[in-house]
């Protein structure tokens, strides 16, 4: 009874945490306003889910467009729950918030993207890099850093180790590419980017990176 009764306890945290803390099923806030302080340009949403960071980049930056691009695979039901199409779920949401028109739906590899070079002034990805292989998370920084133009920025938000991770379950452990801070920024700095800024929120790492 008392292990059954810890493991209600830490089930009902874990809740107030996923829901309240982590607001996994909220508004996603820009992480930093130094991302694409124009205003304006095209950018690649990398691992887009179900809309939430392109979500977020198209309200915080009204000036933009945003390709929204995921590979639309098995492991999107694994992640998401089984229900309508990635890209109906997508295309969903973003008419939900009235920008369906500054966006449009790809279904892409992050670590083979079909875009040519220089294509994109920003990217974006948020709790998507992490769920590659140890292989395949330089593949997706590489491609990233080419089809951005000379300048472009990249904002990139992964899952990490912290307090709050104990309380969450299910999706989240599904990133298994997790790593320190350093860690990812020296990957960034491999695929050729130079690192403007990072930072940390719950469960989260986020950094912002440039192409020279």
């Amino acid at each position: 009874m008392l292990l059954i009764g810890a493991f209600t306890l830490w089930s009902f945290a874990a809740c107030l945490v996923a829901r309240f803390g982590l607001n996994v099923n909220g508004r996603l806030p820009l992480p930093t306003q130094n991302f694409l302080t124009s205003g304006t340009g095209r950018v690649l949403d990398m691992g887009a889910g179900t809309g939430r960071s392109t979500l977020m980049v198209l309200e915080a930056r009204p000036q933009t467009t945003v390709v929204a691009l995921d590979l639309f695979a098995d492991s999107y039901e694994a992640h998401f729950g089984p229900g309508k199409s990635g890209q109906e779920r997508l295309l969903s949401n973003l008419k939900a918030a009235g920008v369906e028109n500054r966006a449009s739906i790809q279904a892409g590899d992050m670590r083979k993207l079909p875009f040519e070079p220089a294509t994109f002034d920003g990217v974006v990805s948020t709790y998507a890099i992490d769920h590659l292989n140890r292989a395949g998370i330089p593949m997706a920084l590489s491609e990233a850093s080419r089809v951005l133009k000379p300048g472009g920025e990249f904002l990139m938000m992964v899952i990490t180790k912290d307090f709050w991770l104990k309380f969450t379950f299910g999706p989240l452990l599904l990133h298994s590419g997790m790593a320190s801070p350093d860690q990812w920024a020296s990957r960034l700095r491999e695929a050729g980017f130079q690192i403007v800024e990072q930072g940390t929120r719950p469960a989260t790492i986020y950094i912002l990176a440039r192409k020279p």
